[in-house]
């Protein structure tokens, strides 16, 4: 079956006026191979490169590539996958063209960066390899997507930005939709109705489900260095 790791830990604190928010980057591995779910922003690149080198990968040996969508924190290191296949959400790679007018994290350029990828771009929910299905999950932005995975402990969906954090599945919506908060909240249902496990975009731990419920064990943790 397939197995996941979180090789870079995300978290969704930030300042009052800034933001710190890191996304969760996840190695999947497959009968078929590696792939990498999100690549990050400029502020976790060696922490990317040191995640891949623990589990045995380089960038380069990377052949996939998958994008939950084209805010920054997500999509910023693909220029270190240069030989990957990316895929992404069509609806992702349209709405990036012309975002919302209040959506001020779609990077400069993305576009045209990755124009010069391998890009395949999902227009219906589809398996991209065994065991390994790409979900359509539309509210934080339009073209919003996750991955849900066949493991040994179960369905697996990893998240992305569809489910963030704790917060969204427990209220049943979004707290940032630059789609709709009526799709956000459907996406979250029908996570939270299909999976086992929630690895969300920007909380630390896999959140496993126990009588109906989604839960940690160990605390989620971050370091600050003050320097």
């Amino acid at each position: 079956m397939v197995s996941y790791e979180i090789i870079v830990k995300g978290g969704s604190f930030k300042l009052s006026n800034a933001f710190m928010g890191l996304a969760n980057l996840s190695l999947v591995e497959t009968s078929e191979g590696a792939m990498l779910f999100d690549t990050g922003h400029y502020s976790n690149r060696r922490a990317l490169i040191e995640g891949l080198a623990a589990k045995g990968y380089r960038p380069q040996d990377i052949p996939i590539v998958v994008l939950s969508h084209l805010h920054f924190d997500h999509s910023a290191n693909i220029d270190l996958f240069p030989q990957a296949h990316v895929i992404l959400a069509r609806r992702e790679w349209e709405y990036a063209a012309k975002p919302h007018p209040d959506d001020l994290y779609i990077p400069w350029k993305i576009r045209e960066l990755l124009e010069d990828y391998r890009l395949t771009l999902v227009d219906e929910e589809a398996d991209i390899a065994k065991d390994v299905r790409f979900l359509l999950t539309p509210g934080h932005t339009p073209g919003s997507s996750a991955l849900a995975l066949n493991t040994a402990e179960g369905t697996v969906v990893l998240a992305g930005d569809a489910v963030k954090y704790p917060k969204e599945w427990l209220l049943g919506r979004p707290d940032m939709a630059f789609d709709t908060m009526e799709h956000g909240s459907r996406s979250i249902r029908r996570i939270v109705e299909m999976a086992d496990v929630i690895v969300p975009g920007h909380f630390q731990r896999a959140c496993r489900c126990a009588e109906g419920h989604f839960a940690w064990e160990e605390d989620a943790e971050m370091t600050l260095v003050m320097r």
